[in-house]
């Protein structure tokens, strides 16, 4: 758990394996990105919320993403912790202070996932990647869907409330707090596509968006 808000800021962040019980070959990845400490500088000039780290590195919300889109790891990587501490709508309002990374040529990704339950997992005849789902998984995927596509972000901010299941879709909050901060950049009128749009292993929903 983080306490604060943090922006790497090294010449060369390590990779970082933070999580347990999955397959050897998942600690075996590294991910050799160059940071950029002019970037985490700016950032944290913009936002006065943010502190800059030294230490962390690239933990699996951005490797384990950037692997398939930049896999010679080529690309100058920053990256901001999530503070488990407060809630929705602090998240979402600190991320419009970002808007301006948007004029200055930066991607800014949000990793996680709108359902993600992995106690719930249910594998469907062995393949893991079978689009496969409990009815409330299908049903607040496209809730989730509908409420980016006509741009209610207040409702996605208030997600507890969007349907009784949502509880079992986000036990805790730290894989749907990224969505916030992609959707606090979007300007009003955006285009929106999902790609990758599946329910997977029954509590697990791999949709994705641009915002453009």
């Amino acid at each position: 758990e983080t306490r604060g808000t943090f922006v790497t800021a090294m010449d060369m962040p390590k990779t970082i394996h933070d999580f347990y019980g999955f397959p050897r070959e998942l600690y075996n990845q590294r991910y050799a990105a160059p940071g950029s400490e002019d970037l985490s500088a700016i950032v944290k000039d913009h936002v006065k919320a943010v502190e800059l780290d030294y230490e962390w590195g690239l933990d699996h919300g951005s490797w384990s993403v950037l692997k398939h889109i930049y896999p010679l790891a080529d690309i100058p990587v920053v990256q901001l912790s999530i503070d488990h501490f407060k809630g929705p709508e602090y998240h979402y309002e600190l991320a419009r202070e970002l808007f301006f990374l948007r004029s200055k040529g930066v991607l800014v990704i949000g990793s996680g996932n709108m359902i993600h339950n992995l106690r719930m997992v249910k594998v469907e005849n062995g393949d893991f990647n079978t689009e496969y789902g409990y009815d409330w998984a299908f049903e607040l995927n496209n809730i989730f869907k509908n409420k980016i596509q006509e741009e209610n972000h207040n409702a996605l901010i208030d997600f507890s409330h969007l349907h009784d299941s949502a509880r079992l879709a986000i036990p805790t909050p730290e894989h749907y707090i990224p969505l916030l901060y992609i959707l606090a950049l979007q300007q009003k009128g955006e285009e929106v596509r999902f790609f990758n749009d599946k329910v997977i292993a029954g509590s697990l929903s791999m949709t994705s968006l641009i915002i453009s």
